[in-house]
Formats: C-alpha cells, sequence, structure tokens
C-alpha cells in the first residue's frame, strides 16, 4: 500500500522540527487568529485591484468606441499592463490574506506606487480622489509593518527545507 501524495498548498507551513498545531506562541507562521492589520491591508489591495479592473475596462472601452490615440499598439500596450497589474494586485491580496511573506513587499511597493499618483492628485486639484488614494494606503503600510501582521505574514512557500 502506497501513501497517496500530499499538496503543500493545503497544508500551513511547517518547519522540519515539530510545531504544535494550536494558536500558542510557538504556532505555524499563517495559521492562528487573522490579525485585522492583515484583513485591512487584504481589501486595500483588492480594492486596488478592483479599480486597477475597472480602469482597464473603460480603457478598453474607449479603446474600442474610437477614441483618438496617437499610437494604437501603445494603447493596447497601456490596456494590457493595466490588466497585468490587476491580475497581479488580486494574487498579492489573495496571498496576503493566507499568510506568505512574500506579499508583504509586493503591497507595499504598491502602496508607495500608490502614494506616488495620489499625493499629486491632492495638490493637482483633485483633493477628494487624491485622498481616497492616500488614505487607505497609509493605513496599508502602517499595518505592514505591525508585529501581528509580521508574525502572521511569515509562512513561505515551500514545506520543507533546502536541506
Amino acid at each position: 500500500m502506497s501513501i497517496p501524495p500530499e499538496n503543500p498548498a493545503n497544508e500551513p507551513f511547517r518547519n522540519n522540527a515539530a510545531t504544535p498545531s494550536t494558536d500558542g506562541p510557538h504556532s505555524a507562521p499563517g495559521t492562528g487568529p487573522r490579525p485585522l492589520g492583515i484583513i485591512v491591508i487584504s481589501a486595500v489591495v483588492l480594492l486596488e485591484a478592483l479599480a486597477l479592473l475597472v480602469a482597464a475596462g473603460l480603457y478598453a472601452f474607449q479603446l474600442l468606441t474610437g477614441a483618438p490615440v496617437a499610437s494604437f499598439w501603445g494603447a493596447v500596450f497601456t490596456l494590457g499592463l493595466l490588466l497585468a497589474f490587476s491580475l497581479w494586485l488580486f494574487a498579492v491580496g489573495h496571498f496576503l490574506f493566507r499568510g506568505y511573506r512574500w506579499t508583504r513587499a509586493a503591497a507595499l511597493v504598491a502602496q508607495l506606487f500608490v502614494l506616488t499618483i495620489g499625493v499629486p492628485t491632492i495638490t493637482g486639484g483633485l483633493p477628494l480622489a487624491g485622498l481616497a488614494m492616500v488614505v487607505p494606503a497609509l493605513a496599508a503600510i502602517i499595518f505592514l509593518f505591525e508585529k501581528k501582521v509580521l508574525a502572521f505574514a511569515s509562512r513561505s512557500g515551500g514545506s520543507s527545507g533546502a536541506f
């Protein structure tokens, strides 16, 4: 009789050393109660992904209805970038919610990009639109460095050591 293969993605992260499965101080990363910061950051990132998807849809509609563009292929490239970044942010939000460590850096970079657009939007005469970008981005950045968030989002992708 053979043992059926296990999918490591379905299991919580475990080190090679025995780790208890309780929610105590020695539990595995990505398990236990989900901190409020993780929920807030994931929601912010997912809403940003949704906003990019809506922007891509509006951009595609304008492109298909014959809006004048300087370069058609440049517009198609921009549409592809909007869709790619939207899909990337959906993945980051999903895996951050699950507690993977690589998502912290991706979420931080995304928030810094939002800040580089939001601050000039505020100073450019659209304060409400700028604040709608800056406030959630700042909240996400603050939560990204909270101890509970760092402890929860420390799960790596593999389930075994390198050696």
